[in-house]
């Protein structure tokens, strides 16, 4: 199992919006999601940056990365696209983060 964790960055005042389409995921994205490796997936909001914080164990990262190809992806990238920063294709802009510290 490899813990990933991550950040992005939501446009001001979509904080509400970002919530409510999370809560409303479609089943399609979670069963992507389950498919392709990943579990244990949490978002967290840092409010007075804006910065998203996420944090999903994943079986390989190989295999997650082929998620990147899925229709159900490229749908759910362009759903978000108008209120998080997005690269070209209108994927998350995605920073890694470097883990330092683990206790089971």
């Amino acid at each position: 199992m490899v813990r990933k964790a991550f950040k992005m960055k939501l446009y001001p005042g979509m904080e509400k919006e970002y919530e409510k389409r999370h809560n409303e995921l479609w089943d399609e994205m979670k069963d992507m999601i389950h498919e392709y490796g990943g579990s244990n997936y949490s978002i967290f909001l840092d409010k007075e940056t804006l910065v998203l914080y996420g944090y999903i164990e994943l079986e390989d990262e190989a295999k997650w990365a082929k998620s990147a190809d899925t229709e159900i992806c490229r749908k759910w990238w362009h759903f978000m696209a108008d209120i998080m920063e997005t690269n070209p294709d209108e994927s998350p802009v995605s920073v890694d983060l470097t883990p330092v510290f683990h206790l089971d």
